[in-house]
């Protein structure tokens, strides 16, 4: 094959796979259509980068990053995998391996923690929510799409993964050394932090700790707690079922959450009545590792006035994707609907600045505080939360709120 024709067909393959990104966003083919014009520019681009850069460019190369940035540049989800990367993860997809224990996102371009699991191997190794990894195994995340990224992470039990993390207050990326093990996740703990106060905290929102969040409230309202305090911090991993399911034992109407996409009927999730256990006064507390399930429930009880959200701006995560095969063995990993609060705000906004969901009484975390750059750099301890609301603003805030409603 001659060079000029490669270069044609390579061209001509570049502009199908972005006609079938845009027909998969619901894009139809229109003489006034922007998007359709676009393509235009981009087979101008790959002209000029053709004829003029300065030496002859690796087009294979050129179109992958061309297409990383495109799926990149519409949220954090959505994913473009050239056929060896989705050879790896239909392979890897249900495999059941080890994992470090964090819930991680894209953001700035590369890989960021959106919250670590107590206890998991990513917070014994001390990686903290809002680290930026700015490389795995000495491979930059700017360059992989998320779905690498989390096969990525996970392995074998008892291997290790090599990170490079960027953290506020230090002048030169970290060395972190996780070793990967078969996570499982916390039971949901409850305790009293003030005389008829209790605190309930489910770690994740999994599969059966709706049951357990139910245990929990109707153990302190035996023992006479008259006023809850549902902790969401850091809590992103889990289903979005059982984030509903959590809602609904607070909620005994209105809507908790609706999913809706361009092709993708609205589903409104209505609370049930039956399924509401109590209607003691309640907090919220998030924080920014709150995230998807976290922030599904944080969205119902703030908007439908059910009690107060106390913390930091959420995350922003909460979307369903579809995985679309493309004929040359590629495949994209494309959103295809978004979670939304009762009130019609998005919780995954394109923009971070308006995504996630804002507690209507906001409070810094301690953790927010930036160390100074001359300080010792020694890996940072486990993540805890505070024994004791003195020792945690966010939590004495939020029992302030209960005590004053009498």
């Amino acid at each position: 094959m001659s060079k000029q024709l490669k270069i044609g067909v390579l061209s001509l393959s570049f502009l199908i796979v972005l006609l079938v990104v845009l027909g998969g966003l619901g894009v139809h083919a229109s003489s006034n259509d922007g998007a359709y014009r676009q393509l235009g520019v981009y087979s101008e681009v790959l002209s000029r980068i053709r004829t003029e850069y300065v030496e002859e460019p690796n087009f294979p190369a050129v179109t992958s990053g061309a297409l990383h940035g495109l799926l990149e540049s519409l949220d954090a989800d959505s994913s473009y995998l050239n056929p060896e990367e989705y050879k790896f993860y239909k392979t890897h997809q249900n495999d059941g391996h080890a994992n470090v224990g964090a819930t991680v996102s894209k953001r700035f371009g590369y890989a960021a923690v959106v919250s670590v699991l107590p206890g998991g191997p990513a917070d014994k190794a001390g990686v903290q929510t809002g680290d930026i990894i700015e490389a795995i195994a000495n491979k930059s995340t700017h360059e992989m799409s998320l779905a690498s990224i989390e096969e990525e992470l996970a392995g074998k039990q008892g291997s290790t993964i090599d990170f490079s993390v960027v953290r506020p207050g230090k002048a030169e990326p970290q060395r972190v050394t996780v070793t990967r093990d078969n996570i499982v996740i916390p039971g949901t703990t409850d305790k009293i932090v003030e005389e008829g106060i209790a605190e309930i905290d489910p770690v994740a929102l999994t599969k059966g700790k709706a049951q357990e969040v139910a245990g929990k409230i109707r153990d302190e309202q035996k023992k006479g707690a008259k006023k809850l305090i549902l902790d969401l911090r850091n809590v992103s991993d889990g289903d979005p079922t059982e984030a509903i399911a959590v809602a609904n034992l607070f909620l005994n109407h209105g809507v908790i959450t609706y999913l809706q996409g361009q092709k993708y009927p609205r589903q409104t999730f209505t609370a049930d009545p039956e399924k509401a256990i109590t209607n003691l006064p309640l907090v919220v507390l998030v924080n920014r590792g709150t995230a998807g399930p976290g922030e599904i429930v944080a969205g119902a009880i703030l908007d439908n006035n059910r009690g107060d959200v106390v913390g930091d701006k959420t995350f922003g995560s909460g979307s369903v994707q579809k995985v679309i095969d493309i004929p040359d063995g590629s495949a994209l990993i494309l959103s295809v609907a978004k979670y939304y609060t009762p009130s019609g705000k998005v919780i995954e906004d394109p923009d971070p600045q308006h995504s996630g969901v804002t507690p209507n009484i906001l409070v810094a975390s301690s953790s927010d505080d930036v160390l100074p750059d001359d300080e010792e750099d020694t890996t940072p301890a486990p993540q805890e939360k505070p024994k004791a609301p003195k020792d945690d603003e966010q939590l004495r805030r939020a029992v302030e709120v209960l005590k004053a409603r009498g």
